[in-house]
């Protein structure tokens, strides 16, 4: 009976471990407001078994001073647009920042196979106040694509949706000093 039990707690950890990497995700899903925070995505799999030659990230509203990592054998892109808040750093009022990052493979041995699993890096300042921030991304394939980009209508609670953008939940009070 000892046995069936921890194979069938086994079973169950594995079936957890799968459906967590079946979304793109954050490797730390919580941050505390008015921090500078490392985002690393996770991308668990290809698009139906073809692999990830893309992902492009549109940065949440709030979300200042983004910077992508560089990733070995591939394009990365950060588009900056005009603020519909500006914000203050360091004494100086930010009124263009960027508000979406792209990944793209150089070639196809640079592509993400469907059976392996990465992460695709960027780091910002969180905003002052508490609250869920959705990071929507496009995964982009040999063959297909997938749009990590549905919200629920009200809070964080995300299950049900097929497709959900991922999540980072800032908690706590703000900080008092910089977010370095």
């Amino acid at each position: 009976m000892k046995q069936i039990y921890s194979t069938l707690t086994a079973g169950a950890l594995i079936v957890c471990a799968a459906s967590a990497q079946s979304h793109v995700v954050l490797q730390d899903p919580a941050a505390a407001p008015g921090t500078t925070y490392r985002a690393a995505l996770q991308i668990g799999h290809g698009c139906e078994g073809s692999p990830t030659t893309g992902v492009r990230v549109l940065i949440p509203e709030g979300f200042q001073a983004t910077k992508p990592m560089p990733k070995p054998g591939w394009t990365v892109v950060a588009k900056v647009a005009k603020l519909a808040k500006p914000f203050t750093l360091h004494g100086r009022t930010i009124s263009e920042d960027v508000v979406e990052v792209s990944w793209s493979a150089n070639s196809k041995d640079s592509a993400l196979p469907d059976a392996f699993f990465d992460e695709f890096v960027l780091r910002g300042t969180t905003p002052h106040q508490a609250g869920p921030l959705w990071f929507k991304v496009l995964q982009t394939c040999e063959k297909g694509q997938i749009d990590w980009a549905q919200t629920p209508a009200h809070g964080s609670f995300s299950k049900g949706l097929e497709s959900p953008a991922a999540l980072l939940e800032v908690i706590g009070a703000a900080s008092e000093g910089h977010g370095h």
